[in-house]
């Protein structure tokens, strides 16, 4: 691939931009807001002057709702030799162009499976896909060319290809993206008329459940009226879930004591589904989830605090496998919790206790 137009300069268009153009591409930009596209160009995406003729790949990074509009008006302009989109559902997409009777032997619908909650050009990077799984929903009709061009560009981007079929990406967002957004909007919801001596109290646990709920609302909209179906069944699975939870609830307030201890029964069956569930999310590099052990240390918050700590890690020999910081609340200080292998986990508490670190046991 020696040229690509990108269509849509938002952040997975200008994320993907970056990448292609820090890997000798020659990119175009495109949006339906010339001053985005000449955002997006000063970051050094590319260049928002149009093509002199058919480049080698044309990216649509548009709304889903917008996508077989967008790629219509590129097929008809014959801007390239093959075509992707990046929306975030597939299915949907594929259908309105067929029904248009388009060739879509040139066509092969992507989802990278990246993003971050701030949108617009200015939140782009060109790393955003390291390591992260990239969709392709091929069909027979896809022209083997343009299957390798997307493969090209998800290898320039450094992500990871999956095959899919479109319908069943489609159910697999629902399940792992759309619905868990909708969710955490619904619990960072309760909070918005909280007393602020309960907000005060929020600690990790529910930062972490609401973290995706800053999104932006008008993106999300885009992405749910396209996949509304899975989601709905979804959260109706949910809602069924909620009302026995519910019931278990208030039968835990009885003072029958059968009816406590079925109560009781019920949320430990939804705790312990809870469990199996989370144990299948993939663990580091997208390999079977491991168990870690966590050496907690309190830290003043002041420059330089975390780079000594892993500097300190790295001379006792230990990697670090993730990390998580809680701070306090009203206080300059937080907890660095540090997730190392367990065999790793004694090494390093003595190391760090031995350079003056005050180890939360």
């Amino acid at each position: 691939m020696r040229t690509a137009l990108v269509i849509g300069t938002g952040l997975i268009g200008t994320s993907a931009a970056l990448a292609l153009t820090q890997r000798g591409v020659t990119v175009h930009l495109a949006d339906h807001d010339p001053e985005q596209a000449r955002t997006a160009a000063a970051l050094g995406a590319g260049t928002a002057e149009a093509p002199d003729g058919p480049v080698d790949l044309a990216i649509v990074a548009a709304p889903p709702a917008l996508v077989a509009d967008v790629l219509a008006d590129a097929m008809a302009r014959g801007a390239a030799r093959g075509y992707i989109d990046v929306a975030s559902v597939k299915g949907g997409p594929r259908r309105e162009l067929e029904a248009r009777g388009l060739d879509l032997s040139a066509y092969i619908g992507t989802h990278p499976m990246s993003g971050r909650e701030k949108s617009g050009p200015l939140a782009a990077t060109g790393d955003l896909f390291e390591g992260r799984p990239w969709v392709l929903t091929p069909t027979r009709d896809t022209d083997t060319e343009v299957l390798n061009l997307a493969l090209e560009l998800v290898s320039h981007c450094r992500a990871v290809p999956v095959v899919m079929d479109a319908d069943a990406h489609d159910r697999a967002v629902a399940l792992v993206s759309h619905m868990p957004h909708l969710v955490s909007s619904m619990v960072a919801a309760r909070l918005e008329h909280a007393e602020e001596a309960a907000v005060r109290l929020c600690g990790q646990g529910i930062r972490d459940v609401t973290r995706i709920a800053a999104s932006d609302p008008r993106m999300w909209i885009d992405i749910l009226s396209a996949n509304p179906g899975p989601v709905a069944d979804l959260l109706g699975d949910v809602a069924a879930d909620l009302d026995e939870t519910v019931r278990a609830l208030r039968a835990l307030q009885s003072s029958d004591d059968v009816k406590r201890r079925e109560g009781g029964a019920g949320i430990e069956a939804v705790l312990r589904r809870g469990n199996a569930g989370q144990v299948r999310v993939p663990g580091k590099h997208g390999s079977a989830p491991r168990v870690y052990e966590t050496v907690a240390v309190l830290i003043d918050d002041q420059p330089g605090q975390l780079a000594r700590i892993f500097a300190d890690a790295g001379r006792a020999g230990v990697n670090i496998e993730d990390v998580r910081i809680e701070h306090a609340t009203g206080q300059q200080a937080g907890l660095v919790q540090l997730m190392v292998e367990p065999r790793a986990a004694a090494v390093l508490t003595a190391a760090l206790k031995e350079r003056g670190w005050a180890i939360r046991q």
